[in-house]
């Protein structure tokens, strides 16, 4: 079994829309995978209580509770390391990761960002967008690197920019986008594992 764990700071809709496809593409028989846990850094995470709702192991490890990023991601580590995973998926993990997390996950470790990368890394994505003028913006899921924002590409989506749009509506749209390329670029890397 390829193990899966999901690490998410709020809501877990990307985690979520990986758990249904999972389930609908029967992962477990194509592809010998499951999502094993979902691990919030945030104790109140609404995604934890969602994650639990369809019967996924989920638990929180607050950031707040350790004296530096080293150490929380020491722990991190540790909690991750006992499903024994084939990938760890950022879903919305609001934490700049620690180059030994990264390293010790080296190959494994995959996100997704609400741009068009390399264009708008970092946060703020949709209002920069707007404010640059772009006519397209969208969302990237890439390899993660020690480089914020930087790895290697691994799938892309594009929406445009409306005349009138908020950085509201235009993350909406994003959203909807990251539901679909975020399950199908973690189903790909499976099937080549």
């Amino acid at each position: 079994m390829k193990p899966i764990v999901i690490l998410i700071s709020g809501s877990g809709s990307n985690m979520e829309a990986i758990v249904a496809t999972a389930r609908r593409e029967r992962w477990e028989a194509t592809l010998g995978a499951q999502v094993a846990a979902v691990i919030s850094n945030r104790p109140g995470a609404a995604g934890l209580a969602r994650a639990a709702e369809l019967g996924v192991p989920a638990e929180a490890l607050d950031h707040k509770a350790f004296a530096s990023r080293e150490a929380f991601d020491a722990e991190l580590i540790a909690r991750i390391d006992a499903y024994r995973p084939a990938l760890v998926v950022l879903a919305g993990f609001m934490r700049i990761l620690t180059p030994a997390f990264v390293a010790h996950y080296e190959g494994r470790l995959v996100n997704i960002h609400p741009s068009l990368l390399p264009a708008f890394p970092g946060l703020d994505t949709h209002r920069r967008a707007i404010e640059a003028g772009c006519r397209v913006a969208g969302a990237t899921v890439h390899r993660v690197t020690a480089e914020l924002d930087h790895g290697p590409i691994l799938e892309q989506a594009a929406v445009p920019v409306l005349a009138n749009d908020t950085p509201e509506a235009l993350a909406a749209r994003v959203l909807a986008q990251e539901h679909v390329i975020y399950p199908r670029a973690v189903a790909n890397l499976l099937q080549n594992m």
